[in-house]
């Protein structure tokens, strides 16, 4: 009989229990009875018996094996990553761009690297945590697979995105949202040694721990690359382009698997980790730490909003920070709260809930604030691709923030933290259901047609690619204003006719030579009864 099989067999009676778990120590195979247990109070919905097994082993195993770092996988493995990434760092071979379909002009949109940066790794590092663990390679090899298929469909489909600003907003989009399935692929290969509420959470705070390492290792080693190109810079030597590339995108590569290989042991299962030592303590004090100031600032912060109300709706750098400071609250809670219990005090316990409950609080009154502005923008102006999926980011962390509040209000001091475990447990489902949908549907949403702009002058074919509806034409000698749609241009009788149609005169756009605005087929003038439109 399997240890899992023994487990749920056993699950009522703990003398039976003890006894099976002594044996399994003795066969040297504690590490598999502590999965096995891991899964039965995962499925168990409740069990206090295998509850109480799974903070006993939490701490047990770690003390059992050492923790032995993988360099004959890691370094392989990491200067494979560091060549993909150099190789592909090379622009003019590897570059996103397009032709314009009405001027047959190239269009080049962003280098391939950066879209492609964090699926590459993500492969890689699916394949260190699978070798170095004797995992399973179909987890490996799906991940593979379906980011690769991600990354083809965003390459593929951004091109019949109209027009170019949104298919710029897009491919920058994409960058955030790969790199959220890149992470997720790795996830999926390291909860293959044990899924769950606990592990979910534990890998959530063992990938902080990795992009803390990865900072510091990237902070060196620019500091590394700073000194000697201004080595051999004092010499009038200047490094070929080759060659800054391979320090930049591949020492990239190359630290992204070492810092994986320094902070994650592949043959734990995520609950299973260290994080009472080294850097995971110092992630979580400092984190911890943050807390109370973070609070205190938001609070001087909401008191000056009523003094400030309009700012976000009307200055769009506002409304970025805000949703920057929304994804950064989100991982300050998921690296204050603890991975296990009895790592604090009781009484830190309590004052670290009550600051995770009021982050929470405070974060989601500026979240629906922060939402408010960016449905008004939309409104008011139009919708972007940008405005969509951030629309969709709001909701998704207010969600996360309600849900907190919620679940620690029926939770109580006791079960806090199983429940701050489903909240994230739960989130980290809900962002990858959101980069999922931005991915597959912005493409189809935003697709052009432009069997209406054949035929028309080339300078209106241009502004038709470099500019969002609605179009608004004006030849420079002329004071009337024309609205171009479905392949024709429409006069506004005046100022006030514009400003009604909610256009404004900043949508207005100057076409020159004026003969090419005037080679635009005459539509029905707004209004319908204005008259006969004048020329340009």
């Amino acid at each position: 009989m399997s240890y899992r099989d023994t487990i749920r067999s056993l699950a009522d009676r703990p003398e039976e229990l003890e006894l099976a778990y002594r044996q399994a120590v003795r066969d040297g195979a504690e590490e598999s009875f502590a999965e096995a247990i891991d899964e039965g109070h995962a499925e168990s919905g409740g069990n206090l018996l295998l509850a109480a097994w799974h903070y006993r082993l939490a701490y047990a195993v770690e003390q059992v094996k050492g923790r032995v770092v993988a360099w004959g996988w890691a370094l392989p493995l990491g200067v494979l990553n560091g060549l993909l990434l150099w190789l592909l760092s090379d622009h003019e071979r590897f570059r996103i761009q397009m032709t314009n379909p009405l001027t047959g002009f190239p269009v080049y949109l962003m280098p391939a690297v950066l879209l492609l940066a964090a699926p590459v790794s993500a492969v890689v590092m699916s394949l260190f945590l699978t070798f170095v663990g004797r995992g399973r390679p179909g987890r490996a090899a799906v991940a593979g697979v379906a980011l690769t298929a991600a990354s083809a469909y965003a390459i593929l489909l951004f091109r019949q995105i109209w027009p170019r600003p949104f298919q710029d907003q897009f491919l920058g989009l994409m960058v955030m949202h790969l790199g959220l399935l890149a992470w997720a692929g790795v996830g999926f290969t390291a909860l293959a040694r044990g899924d769950g509420e606990d592990h979910r959470f534990a890998f959530l705070a063992k990938s902080m721990e990795a992009f803390v390492v990865t900072g510091l290792l990237a902070i060196a080693g620019g500091l590394f690359t700073a000194i000697t190109v201004g080595l051999f810079n004092a010499l009038d030597i200047q490094p070929p382009d080759v060659v800054l590339r391979l320090f930049y995108a591949g020492g990239g590569g190359l630290i992204a698997i070492i810092a994986v290989a320094l902070v994650y042991d592949p043959l734990r299962a995520p609950a299973r980790q260290r994080f009472d030592e080294g850097l995971s303590k110092l992630v979580a004090l400092l984190m911890r730490l943050l807390l109370p100031l973070t609070v205190a600032v938001l609070l001087v912060y909401l008191a000056f909003i009523p003094f400030n109300w309009r700012e976000p709706f009307e200055n769009r750098d506002v409304l970025v920070v805000y949703n920057a400071m929304l994804f950064a609250v989100i991982a300050l809670l998921v690296g204050a709260t603890p991975v296990r219990g009895g790592e604090l005090s009781q009484k830190g316990e309590t004052w670290l809930r009550r600051g995770a409950i009021a982050l929470a609080a405070l974060a989601l009154i500026v979240s629906l604030y922060a939402l408010a502005a960016i449905v008004y923008r939309t409104v008011s102006d139009r919708i972007t691709p940008n405005r969509l999926l951030f629309i969709g980011w709001n909701l998704v962390n207010i969600a996360i923030l309600a849900t907190l509040l919620v679940r620690q209000a029926r939770a109580g001091r006791i079960q806090w933290l199983p429940a701050m475990h489903r909240t994230f447990a739960a989130g980290t489902v809900l962002y990858l259901a959101w980069a999922i949908v931005g991915l597959l549907v912005t493409p189809w949403l935003f697709r052009g047609d432009l069997r209406a702009a054949v035929g028309l002058p080339r300078t209106i074919q241009t502004i038709l690619y470099e500019r969002p509806e609605p179009i608004l034409l004006k030849c420079p000698a002329s004071p009337h204003v024309f609205l171009l749609e479905d392949g024709q241009k429409h006069w506004i009788k005046d100022i006030a006719t514009l400003t009604a149609e909610g256009y404004r005169w900043s949508d207005v756009y100057p076409v020159s030579p004026c003969d090419d605005l005037r080679l635009v087929p005459d539509g029905v003038p707004i209004p319908p009864d204005a008259g006969p439109p004048p020329q340009p």
